[in-house]
Protein backbone atom coordinates (compact mmCIF):
# COMPACT_ATOMS: atom_id res chain seq x y z
CA UNK A 1 0.00 0.00 0.00
CA UNK A 2 1.42 3.47 -0.97
CA UNK A 3 2.12 6.25 1.38
CA UNK A 4 -0.48 8.45 -0.41
CA UNK A 5 -3.25 6.05 0.53
CA UNK A 6 -2.36 5.99 4.22
CA UNK A 7 -4.56 8.05 6.45
CA UNK A 8 -2.85 11.17 7.62
CA UNK A 9 -2.20 10.32 11.14
CA UNK A 10 0.11 11.98 13.54
CA UNK A 11 1.99 9.40 15.44
CA UNK A 12 1.96 10.07 19.08
CA UNK A 13 5.12 11.14 20.61
CA UNK A 14 6.64 9.59 23.55
CA UNK A 15 5.43 12.29 25.76
CA UNK A 16 1.86 12.13 24.50
CA UNK A 17 0.37 9.79 27.10
CA UNK A 18 -2.82 10.11 29.07
CA UNK A 19 -2.36 11.06 32.63
CA UNK A 20 -4.36 8.68 34.64
CA UNK A 21 -4.49 10.85 37.66
CA UNK A 22 -8.02 12.00 38.52
CA UNK A 23 -7.03 15.42 39.24
CA UNK A 24 -5.63 16.04 35.78
CA UNK A 25 -6.60 19.06 33.92
CA UNK A 26 -8.81 19.08 30.77
CA UNK A 27 -5.81 19.85 28.73
CA UNK A 28 -4.08 16.81 29.95
CA UNK A 29 -7.19 14.75 29.17
CA UNK A 30 -7.23 16.06 25.66
CA UNK A 31 -3.66 15.16 25.22
CA UNK A 32 -4.37 11.68 26.46
CA UNK A 33 -7.22 11.16 24.02
CA UNK A 34 -5.15 12.34 21.17
CA UNK A 35 -2.39 10.00 22.18
CA UNK A 36 -4.82 7.04 22.19
CA UNK A 37 -6.00 7.99 18.76
CA UNK A 38 -2.51 8.12 17.54
CA UNK A 39 -1.77 4.67 19.07
CA UNK A 40 -4.78 3.11 17.41
CA UNK A 41 -3.79 4.54 14.17
CA UNK A 42 -0.30 3.08 14.63
CA UNK A 43 -1.67 -0.36 15.23
CA UNK A 44 -3.87 -0.14 12.17
CA UNK A 45 -0.90 1.00 10.15
CA UNK A 46 1.13 -1.93 11.38
CA UNK A 47 -1.72 -4.31 10.59
CA UNK A 48 -1.99 -2.82 7.10
CA UNK A 49 1.69 -3.35 6.59
CA UNK A 50 1.40 -6.89 7.71
CA UNK A 51 -1.53 -7.55 5.39
CA UNK A 52 0.52 -6.26 2.55
CA UNK A 53 3.03 -9.09 3.09
CA UNK A 54 1.45 -12.62 2.46
CA UNK A 55 4.39 -14.57 3.79
CA UNK A 56 4.00 -12.79 7.00
CA UNK A 57 0.42 -14.00 7.20
CA UNK A 58 1.55 -17.49 6.33
CA UNK A 59 4.20 -17.33 9.00
CA UNK A 60 1.65 -16.12 11.49
CA UNK A 61 -0.80 -18.82 10.49
CA UNK A 62 1.96 -21.37 10.62
CA UNK A 63 2.98 -20.15 14.01
CA UNK A 64 -0.64 -20.27 15.15
CA UNK A 65 -1.06 -23.77 13.76
CA UNK A 66 2.18 -24.91 15.28
CA UNK A 67 1.23 -23.30 18.53
CA UNK A 68 -2.13 -24.96 18.40
CA UNK A 69 -0.56 -28.32 17.53
CA UNK A 70 1.98 -27.80 20.25
CA UNK A 71 -0.80 -27.04 22.68
CA UNK A 72 -2.87 -29.98 21.47
CA UNK A 73 0.10 -32.31 21.54
CA UNK A 74 1.06 -30.95 24.92
CA UNK A 75 -2.49 -31.56 26.15
CA UNK A 76 -2.53 -35.06 24.64
CA UNK A 77 0.91 -35.75 26.05
CA UNK A 78 -0.28 -34.58 29.45
CA UNK A 79 -3.35 -36.78 29.15
CA UNK A 80 -1.13 -39.64 28.06
CA UNK A 81 1.17 -38.97 30.99
CA UNK A 82 -1.77 -38.97 33.35
CA UNK A 83 -3.19 -42.13 31.80
CA UNK A 84 0.24 -43.72 31.84
CA UNK A 85 0.73 -42.70 35.43
CA UNK A 86 -2.71 -44.08 36.27
CA UNK A 87 -1.92 -47.29 34.48
CA UNK A 88 1.46 -47.43 36.14
CA UNK A 89 -0.20 -46.98 39.51
CA UNK A 90 -2.72 -49.69 38.61
CA UNK A 91 0.05 -51.97 37.37
CA UNK A 92 2.01 -51.26 40.54
CA UNK A 93 -1.03 -52.16 42.61
CA UNK A 94 -1.58 -55.23 40.45
CA UNK A 95 2.08 -56.14 40.75
CA UNK A 96 1.90 -55.71 44.52
CA UNK A 97 -1.20 -57.89 44.58
CA UNK A 98 0.52 -60.37 42.29
CA UNK A 99 3.60 -60.37 44.50
CA UNK A 100 1.37 -60.88 47.53
CA UNK A 101 -0.48 -63.71 45.80
CA UNK A 102 2.83 -65.18 44.62
CA UNK A 103 4.20 -64.92 48.15
CA UNK A 104 1.10 -66.61 49.50
CA UNK A 105 1.34 -69.22 46.77
CA UNK A 106 4.98 -69.81 47.65
CA UNK A 107 4.08 -70.17 51.30
CA UNK A 108 1.27 -72.55 50.35
CA UNK A 109 3.70 -74.49 48.16
CA UNK A 110 6.22 -74.66 50.99
CA UNK A 111 3.50 -75.84 53.37
CA UNK A 112 2.32 -78.35 50.80
CA UNK A 113 5.90 -79.54 50.28
CA UNK A 114 6.33 -79.84 54.04
CA UNK A 115 3.12 -81.78 54.35
CA UNK A 116 4.07 -83.88 51.33
CA UNK A 117 7.43 -84.64 52.92
CA UNK A 118 5.63 -85.62 56.13
CA UNK A 119 3.23 -87.76 54.15
CA UNK A 120 6.14 -89.35 52.30
CA UNK A 121 7.81 -90.09 55.62
CA UNK A 122 4.61 -91.54 57.04
CA UNK A 123 4.05 -93.50 53.83
CA UNK A 124 7.56 -94.91 53.99
CA UNK A 125 7.05 -95.76 57.65
CA UNK A 126 3.70 -97.40 56.92
CA UNK A 127 5.22 -99.33 54.02
CA UNK A 128 8.03 -100.56 56.24
CA UNK A 129 5.49 -101.52 58.89
CA UNK A 130 3.40 -103.25 56.26
CA UNK A 131 6.42 -105.19 55.05
CA UNK A 132 7.23 -106.16 58.62
CA UNK A 133 3.61 -107.16 59.25
CA UNK A 134 3.51 -109.19 56.05
CA UNK A 135 6.71 -110.97 57.03
CA UNK A 136 5.32 -111.60 60.50
CA UNK A 137 2.04 -112.81 59.04
CA UNK A 138 3.83 -115.14 56.66
CA UNK A 139 5.89 -116.48 59.54
CA UNK A 140 2.82 -116.95 61.68
CA UNK A 141 0.95 -118.52 58.78
CA UNK A 142 3.80 -120.94 58.19
CA UNK A 143 3.95 -121.78 61.88
CA UNK A 144 0.19 -122.18 62.04
CA UNK A 145 0.22 -124.45 59.00
CA UNK A 146 3.04 -126.47 60.52
CA UNK A 147 1.12 -126.79 63.78
CA UNK A 148 -2.00 -127.84 61.92
CA UNK A 149 -0.10 -130.40 59.84
CA UNK A 150 1.68 -131.80 62.90
CA UNK A 151 -1.62 -132.07 64.74
CA UNK A 152 -3.28 -133.78 61.78
CA UNK A 153 -0.36 -136.18 61.38
CA UNK A 154 -0.59 -137.12 65.06
CA UNK A 155 -4.33 -137.67 64.81
CA UNK A 156 -4.01 -139.83 61.71
CA UNK A 157 -1.15 -141.83 63.22
CA UNK A 158 -3.20 -142.65 66.31
CA UNK A 159 -6.25 -143.51 64.22
CA UNK A 160 -4.17 -145.75 61.95
CA UNK A 161 -2.79 -147.63 64.94
CA UNK A 162 -6.24 -148.14 66.41
CA UNK A 163 -7.55 -149.24 63.04
CA UNK A 164 -4.78 -151.80 62.56
CA UNK A 165 -4.69 -153.14 66.11
CA UNK A 166 -8.33 -152.98 67.19
CA UNK A 167 -10.17 -152.42 63.93
CA UNK A 168 -11.75 -149.25 65.33
CA UNK A 169 -13.45 -148.01 62.17
CA UNK A 170 -15.52 -145.39 63.93
CA UNK A 171 -12.49 -143.93 65.68
CA UNK A 172 -10.57 -143.72 62.40
CA UNK A 173 -13.59 -142.13 60.70
CA UNK A 174 -13.87 -139.49 63.43
CA UNK A 175 -10.13 -138.80 63.16
CA UNK A 176 -10.32 -138.28 59.39
CA UNK A 177 -13.34 -136.01 59.71
CA UNK A 178 -11.56 -133.99 62.40
CA UNK A 179 -8.49 -133.60 60.19
CA UNK A 180 -10.64 -132.52 57.23
CA UNK A 181 -12.45 -129.95 59.38
CA UNK A 182 -9.10 -128.63 60.61
CA UNK A 183 -7.88 -128.16 57.04
CA UNK A 184 -11.19 -126.56 56.06
CA UNK A 185 -10.81 -123.96 58.82
CA UNK A 186 -7.37 -123.04 57.46
CA UNK A 187 -8.98 -122.22 54.09
CA UNK A 188 -5.79 -122.59 52.05
CA UNK A 189 -5.78 -123.69 48.40
CA UNK A 190 -2.64 -125.79 48.89
CA UNK A 191 -4.57 -128.09 51.25
CA UNK A 192 -7.09 -129.12 48.57
CA UNK A 193 -5.14 -132.25 47.47
CA UNK A 194 -4.88 -133.34 51.11
CA UNK A 195 -8.60 -132.86 51.59
CA UNK A 196 -9.31 -134.94 48.48
CA UNK A 197 -7.22 -137.81 49.86
CA UNK A 198 -8.96 -137.53 53.23
CA UNK A 199 -12.37 -137.55 51.53
CA UNK A 200 -11.44 -140.71 49.63
CA UNK A 201 -10.44 -142.50 52.85
CA UNK A 202 -13.58 -141.25 54.60
CA UNK A 203 -15.76 -142.73 51.84
CA UNK A 204 -13.98 -146.08 52.11
CA UNK A 205 -14.43 -146.18 55.87
CA UNK A 206 -18.11 -145.29 55.58
CA UNK A 207 -18.60 -148.17 53.11
CA UNK A 208 -17.00 -150.66 55.53
CA UNK A 209 -19.45 -152.92 57.47
CA UNK A 210 -19.58 -151.78 61.06
CA UNK A 211 -19.40 -154.01 64.13
CA UNK A 212 -21.09 -152.94 67.33
CA UNK A 213 -18.10 -153.62 69.52
CA UNK A 214 -19.38 -151.45 72.35
CA UNK A 215 -22.76 -153.22 72.40
CA UNK A 216 -21.21 -156.68 72.30
CA UNK A 217 -18.76 -155.73 75.03
CA UNK A 218 -21.64 -154.50 77.17
CA UNK A 219 -23.50 -157.78 76.70
CA UNK A 220 -20.42 -159.76 77.72
CA UNK A 221 -20.11 -157.62 80.85
CA UNK A 222 -23.76 -158.28 81.67
CA UNK A 223 -23.18 -162.03 81.32
CA UNK A 224 -20.16 -161.82 83.60
CA UNK A 225 -22.17 -159.98 86.25
CA UNK A 226 -24.99 -162.58 86.06
CA UNK A 227 -22.73 -165.60 86.66
CA UNK A 228 -22.74 -165.18 90.43
CA UNK A 229 -26.53 -165.61 90.50
CA UNK A 230 -26.73 -168.77 88.38
CA UNK A 231 -27.91 -171.87 90.28
CA UNK A 232 -25.87 -175.09 89.97
CA UNK A 233 -27.48 -178.27 88.64
CA UNK A 234 -27.20 -180.01 92.02
CA UNK A 235 -28.89 -177.10 93.74
CA UNK A 236 -31.68 -176.41 91.31
CA UNK A 237 -34.26 -179.05 92.38
CA UNK A 238 -33.78 -178.48 96.12
CA UNK A 239 -34.20 -174.78 95.66
CA UNK A 240 -37.42 -175.29 93.72
CA UNK A 241 -38.81 -177.69 96.36
CA UNK A 242 -37.99 -175.27 99.15
CA UNK A 243 -39.63 -172.47 97.27
CA UNK A 244 -42.78 -174.58 96.71
CA UNK A 245 -42.93 -175.57 100.39
CA UNK A 246 -42.56 -171.96 101.44
CA UNK A 247 -45.36 -170.89 99.14
CA UNK A 248 -47.60 -173.64 100.52
CA UNK A 249 -46.76 -172.76 104.12
CA UNK A 250 -47.47 -169.11 103.50
CA UNK A 251 -50.90 -169.85 102.00
CA UNK A 252 -53.44 -168.11 104.31
CA UNK A 253 -56.23 -170.44 103.17
CA UNK A 254 -54.71 -173.35 105.16
CA UNK A 255 -55.26 -173.75 108.83
CA UNK A 256 -52.62 -173.71 111.53
CA UNK A 257 -52.32 -177.45 111.84
CA UNK A 258 -52.21 -177.90 108.11
CA UNK A 259 -49.38 -175.39 107.75
CA UNK A 260 -47.51 -177.04 110.60
CA UNK A 261 -47.80 -180.42 108.95
CA UNK A 262 -46.55 -178.99 105.65
CA UNK A 263 -43.50 -177.49 107.29
CA UNK A 264 -42.67 -180.77 109.09
CA UNK A 265 -43.09 -182.73 105.90
CA UNK A 266 -40.83 -180.36 103.97
CA UNK A 267 -38.12 -180.77 106.58
CA UNK A 268 -38.39 -184.55 106.33
CA UNK A 269 -38.24 -184.42 102.54
CA UNK A 270 -35.10 -182.33 102.67
CA UNK A 271 -33.28 -185.20 104.37
CA UNK A 272 -33.77 -187.51 101.40
CA UNK A 273 -33.94 -186.30 97.79
CA UNK A 274 -34.62 -188.43 94.73
CA UNK A 275 -33.80 -186.84 91.36
CA UNK A 276 -34.07 -188.23 87.84
CA UNK A 277 -31.13 -187.16 85.66
CA UNK A 278 -31.58 -187.08 81.87
CA UNK A 279 -27.87 -186.49 81.29
CA UNK A 280 -24.51 -187.40 82.77
CA UNK A 281 -24.37 -186.68 86.45
CA UNK A 282 -22.23 -183.63 87.15
CA UNK A 283 -19.78 -183.99 89.92
CA UNK A 284 -20.53 -182.49 93.26
CA UNK A 285 -18.63 -179.34 93.94
CA UNK A 286 -17.41 -178.08 97.23
CA UNK A 287 -17.94 -174.40 98.08
CA UNK A 288 -14.36 -173.65 97.04
CA UNK A 289 -14.79 -175.47 93.73
CA UNK A 290 -18.07 -173.62 93.16
CA UNK A 291 -16.21 -170.30 93.52
CA UNK A 292 -13.44 -171.29 91.12
CA UNK A 293 -15.99 -172.61 88.59
CA UNK A 294 -17.71 -169.26 88.46
CA UNK A 295 -14.42 -167.36 88.32
CA UNK A 296 -13.09 -169.55 85.48
CA UNK A 297 -16.31 -168.94 83.59
CA UNK A 298 -15.82 -165.20 84.07
CA UNK A 299 -12.24 -165.48 82.80
CA UNK A 300 -13.48 -167.26 79.68
CA UNK A 301 -15.89 -164.41 78.99
CA UNK A 302 -13.15 -161.84 79.63
CA UNK A 303 -10.91 -163.62 77.13
CA UNK A 304 -13.78 -163.54 74.66
CA UNK A 305 -14.06 -159.77 75.18
CA UNK A 306 -10.34 -159.29 74.52
CA UNK A 307 -10.63 -161.43 71.39
CA UNK A 308 -13.54 -159.22 70.29
CA UNK A 309 -11.48 -156.05 70.71
CA UNK A 310 -8.56 -157.57 68.79
CA UNK A 311 -10.85 -158.98 66.08
CA UNK A 312 -9.67 -162.57 66.81
CA UNK A 313 -12.71 -164.44 65.64
CA UNK A 314 -11.31 -167.96 66.33
CA UNK A 315 -10.45 -167.23 69.95
CA UNK A 316 -13.70 -165.34 70.43
CA UNK A 317 -15.87 -168.19 69.25
CA UNK A 318 -13.82 -170.81 71.12
CA UNK A 319 -14.14 -168.98 74.43
CA UNK A 320 -17.87 -168.45 74.01
CA UNK A 321 -18.45 -172.09 73.10
CA UNK A 322 -16.41 -173.26 76.09
CA UNK A 323 -18.38 -170.93 78.37
CA UNK A 324 -21.65 -172.21 76.90
CA UNK A 325 -20.59 -175.84 77.49
CA UNK A 326 -19.68 -175.08 81.11
CA UNK A 327 -23.00 -173.37 81.71
CA UNK A 328 -24.90 -176.30 80.19
CA UNK A 329 -22.95 -178.83 82.28
CA UNK A 330 -22.67 -177.24 85.70
CA UNK A 331 -25.66 -174.94 85.99
CA UNK A 332 -29.36 -175.64 86.18
CA UNK A 333 -30.78 -175.58 82.67
CA UNK A 334 -34.32 -175.09 83.99
CA UNK A 335 -33.42 -171.73 85.51
CA UNK A 336 -34.54 -168.73 83.50
CA UNK A 337 -31.27 -166.87 84.08
CA UNK A 338 -29.32 -169.91 82.84
CA UNK A 339 -31.49 -170.17 79.74
CA UNK A 340 -31.01 -166.47 79.01
CA UNK A 341 -27.24 -166.79 79.42
CA UNK A 342 -27.06 -169.80 77.09
CA UNK A 343 -29.15 -168.05 74.42
CA UNK A 344 -26.91 -164.99 74.56
CA UNK A 345 -23.75 -167.12 74.31
CA UNK A 346 -25.07 -168.98 71.26
CA UNK A 347 -26.15 -165.76 69.56
CA UNK A 348 -22.82 -164.03 70.10
CA UNK A 349 -20.73 -167.08 69.12
CA UNK A 350 -22.34 -166.98 65.67
CA UNK A 351 -21.40 -163.33 65.09
CA UNK A 352 -18.51 -162.46 62.77
CA UNK A 353 -16.01 -160.20 64.51
CA UNK A 354 -13.23 -160.35 61.94
CA UNK A 355 -13.97 -157.71 59.30
CA UNK A 356 -11.56 -156.59 56.61
CA UNK A 357 -11.03 -152.91 57.30
CA UNK A 358 -9.31 -150.47 54.95
CA UNK A 359 -6.27 -148.47 55.97
CA UNK A 360 -5.79 -144.72 56.09
CA UNK A 361 -2.19 -144.93 54.94
CA UNK A 362 -2.88 -142.77 51.89
CA UNK A 363 -4.00 -139.83 53.97
CA UNK A 364 -1.10 -140.25 56.39
CA UNK A 365 1.44 -140.48 53.55
CA UNK A 366 -0.11 -137.45 51.81
CA UNK A 367 0.31 -135.33 54.95
CA UNK A 368 3.91 -136.47 55.45
CA UNK A 369 4.83 -135.88 51.81
CA UNK A 370 3.31 -132.38 51.93
CA UNK A 371 5.40 -131.56 55.00
CA UNK A 372 8.56 -132.78 53.23
CA UNK A 373 7.83 -130.72 50.09
CA UNK A 374 7.06 -127.67 52.24
CA UNK A 375 10.32 -127.99 54.15
CA UNK A 376 12.31 -128.28 50.91
CA UNK A 377 10.57 -125.22 49.45
CA UNK A 378 11.62 -123.10 52.42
Amino acid sequence: MSDSQKDPMIEPGPDAQQDPRPGASPAAAGESASGATRSSAGWQSAAQRVMDKPWTIAVVVLVVVLGWQWYASTSQLGALREELATRLRDSDADSRDARLVARQAQEAVREAQTKLAQLDAKLAESQSQQVALEALYQELARNRDEWALSEIEQILTTASQQLQLAGNVQGALVALQTADARLARSDRPQFIPLRKTLASDIDRLKATPTLDVAGMTLRIDQMISSIDGLPLSAEGRAAEDRAADKRAAADPAQGFWRRLGSEIWSEVRSLIRVQVMDRAEPGLLSPGQNFFLRENLKLRLLNARLALLSRDQTTFREDLRTASAWVARWFDARSKSTQTLEATLKQMSSAAVQIEVPTIGESLNAVRNYKVVRDKAR
